[in-house]
């Protein structure tokens, strides 16, 4: 956990993970900001504030996250402060919505927002006159920056954001919302550096970087932009994996949990397994109406929708000592469904690559 006070700053981060939620105020001045709180923890901030005598003012997001749920609505319920967000930001319990150049003093020390649009539409930036707070624009050392295949992700909006921080001065301490492999922060000429992503020359480099990398199945993250569209109260509202790297851009492999791989199998590898009756269980994770669409269903499915999966592994401890073969349209749901399965302690978990549409397709040959 880094501290420190500065410059008359009272900083904090707040988080013993890999999500990192700022505590900022004055010496000598009881108001405060926490930017980016996580719903899991709220309970312990509070509990901080009031040991503290601290008052909330602002609870603020640099985005709106795909990794986890925030915290920011809870905050605003409980203290009554204001949930602040770029203008552009798409939850609807937002109370102050900020544009770039918006300047906030604590005491005497301002905090500038920095419209930093690419990893999603709405991301903003801190700046303070020692150090800037980046969200996931831009990460530490070899973490690069931020995912851009998103909702509202843009390359070449994050290209012009980057640019716009390569200005600031080179004393500013960089502290990003993300932290995956104990990296340290530093300054923003060291960043310059150290960090891939800022030597890459040109917009046409750093979109063909991208390009040329691998992310990984986006499917859960989706789930939690929906719930954080609709300020979600509730930490079991959307499954989360814990400190994976998953808005790293260097990171996003298609690994499972934990850098487990997750196994696929072929349609023909399936069938084979079907007809020697081997102690299978077919989790169909799609949608309910798709099970009755195109495609179709195979007979015999345990049928779970991936975005209900987490809530209802209970119904599937009966089903340990099975070889478990997660099945969607094509594949990306399956991939979540088996990570969940994973986390969760289940020993042999597959996926059937492609999905019902590789069986049927199969079928028609």
């Amino acid at each position: 956990m880094h501290s420190g006070v500065e410059m008359g700053i009272i900083f904090r981060q707040l988080n013993p993970h890999a999500c990192r939620t700022y505590l900022v105020g004055t010496e000598g001045a009881n108001e405060v900001v926490i930017i980016d709180p996580l719903l899991e923890h709220v309970g312990e901030y509070l509990d901080l504030l009031d040991r503290e005598r601290l008052r909330l003012t602002y609870a603020i997001d640099t985005h709106t996250h795909a990794d986890h749920i925030s915290g920011a609505a809870a905050l605003k319920d409980q203290t009554g402060c204001e949930y602040v967000m770029h203008a552009t930001a798409p939850p609807r319990c937002v109370t102050y919505r900020v544009l770039d150049g918006f300047i906030y003093h604590l005491g005497a020390i301002p905090l500038e927002v920095m419209h930093t649009p690419g990893h999603t539409k709405d991301s903003i930036s801190l700046v303070f006159p020692d150090r800037i707070l980046t969200g996931d624009t831009l990460f530490l050392d070899d973490g690069g920056a931020g995912r851009d295949d998103l909702s509202g992700g843009n390359p070449k909006e994050h290209w012009e954001s980057l640019q716009q921080i390569l200005k600031l001065p080179d004393h500013l301490i960089v502290y990003p919302a993300h932290e995956y492999h104990d990296r340290q922060p530093s300054s923003l000429g060291e960043q310059k550096i150290r960090n891939p992503i800022l030597k890459l020359r040109t917009e046409e480099d750093y979109i063909k970087h991208l390009e040329g990398l691998k992310f990984g199945p986006a499917d859960w993250m989706k789930e939690i932009l929906k719930v954080n569209y609709v300020c979600a109260r509730d930490p079991k509202s959307a499954w989360v994996p814990v400190d994976t790297p998953a808005c790293e851009v260097q990171n996003t492999q298609a690994y499972g949990i934990n850098d487990q791989r997750v196994v696929r199998i072929s349609v023909a590898e399936l069938r084979r397994r079907l007809n020697l009756a081997n102690n299978l269980l077919l989790l169909d994770v799609r949608e309910p109406d798709e099970l009755e669409g195109e495609l179709g269903h195979l007979a015999g499915i345990k049928h779970i929708p991936v975005g209900s999966l987490s809530g209802r592994l209970p119904e599937l401890e009966g089903h340990r000592d099975k070889h478990i073969v997660a099945i969607c349209h094509t594949g990306g749901r399956a991939h979540t469904a088996a990570q969940i399965l994973m986390q969760a302690g289940f020993g042999h978990v597959y996926v059937l690559s492609g999905g019902m549409s590789a069986w049927r397709k199969a079928e028609s040959f």
